[in-house]
């Protein structure tokens, strides 16, 4: 015979119940402070069903990107793309003299080379 977890059950349920009554108060459009004294909750309990509400949501979220495979079936997965290192060069040619200058041209010296 299966052994219910009764404590995760109630954990559950709860959580549900919650969600019902958050969903409920963004569907009154009523603020916060508001909806819980309309329905007698406290704001903290509120917040703090929130927040387990959100920690629920992320551990189902994880769970699920753990376990869903990322490429839809019947489609197939590339490789990706080489990125190719591009050299970034400027040519100068000023009365025929020609200067190539990049990234591992000394400032310095370019400077120097270009002055009049």
């Amino acid at each position: 015979m299966e052994h219910i977890d009764t404590r995760k059950v109630a954990s559950e349920y709860r959580l549900l119940q919650w969600a019902q009554m958050m969903q409920a108060r963004q569907d009154s459009g009523k603020s916060i402070n508001d909806f819980c004294q309309e329905v007698g909750v406290s704001r903290n309990a509120y917040f703090y069903w929130q927040r387990r509400l959100r920690k629920a949501a992320c551990k189902e979220l994880a769970a699920a990107e753990n376990t869903v495979d990322p490429v839809p079936n019947g489609w197939m997965q590339l490789a990706p793309k080489q990125v190719q290192k591009m050299k970034a060069s400027l040519d100068i040619e000023v009365s025929g003299c020609h200067i190539t200058v990049n990234a591992e041209t000394d400032p310095g010296l370019l400077k120097r080379s270009v002055q009049c």
